[in-house]
């Protein structure tokens, strides 16, 4: 489904995953220095549906796979704003878990992709970090519905319990930074916040060894031409 579009004027192609990479890291950026001109609520659900339309892009590579992800996307926007219209709890546990399924599934396929995969190109570097990036949603997504099902999981230093404060939480926890300002505080709270941070060492060991692999295969290629 997913055409190969390339720059304007210029024959340089336009992966894949460089929209999702692109609306990840802005999620980051922007979100701070915006805080004070519109609702944080509104401008997440914002940044996270633009992040659900580039997802859909980056593996819509075959039909069925489109189909399946334009649908559980749409449902995770339409959940999310109906949370913050109607202040339903049940809507916001709905959307947490379906946005987890769709950034699994999408992780899943990006994955089989990018294991497929014989040569290290920019779009197989920028596919990679952007599974990096949607495994700290997907547990930033387990995290708030934990904290919503159970209250008091979660310590928080300064400020309420939010999604983006659970976004943050999850990436110092997958970076192993820990600075302490958000502590689990029941058992399953630290026992999946073990699991993230062992989960993102380990991705990234995986990561670098199969790069490294095809790189070396590569050049073993290139060497006996």
């Amino acid at each position: 489904m997913a055409k190969q579009l390339r720059f304007p004027f210029t024959q340089v192609h336009i992966g894949r995953f460089l929209f999702l990479l692109i609306a990840i890291i802005l999620i980051f950026s922007l979100r701070p220095f915006l805080e004070g001109v519109v609702r944080i609520t509104y401008l997440m659900d914002i940044f996270f549906t633009v992040i659900y339309l580039s997802a859909v892009y980056a593996v819509s590579q075959k039909r069925v796979i489109f189909i399946v992800a334009i649908f559980i996307s749409i449902l995770t926007v339409v959940l999310l704003w109906l949370t913050r219209l109607t202040d339903i709890s049940s809507f916001g546990i709905a959307g947490n878990i379906i946005g987890s399924l769709f950034f699994i599934f999408t992780v899943v396929m990006i994955l089989d992709h990018l294991f497929r995969q014989e040569k290290v190109t920019g779009d197989m570097i920028m596919g990679a970090i952007c599974v990096y990036f949607l495994i700290g949603l997907i547990w930033a997504f387990v995290f708030s519905t934990m904290e919503i099902l159970q209250p008091g999981s979660f310590k928080m230093a300064q400020g309420p319990a939010s999604q983006p404060a659970f976004t943050y939480y999850s990436y110092v926890t997958l970076t192993t930074l820990g600075y302490g300002d958000i502590t689990p505080i029941s058992a399953p709270a630290r026992s999946l916040s073990l699991l993230e941070a062992m989960m993102g060492q380990l991705y990234l060991a995986v990561l670098v060894a199969r790069l490294v692999g095809l790189h070396i295969s590569q050049s073993m290629m290139k060497k006996s031409r």
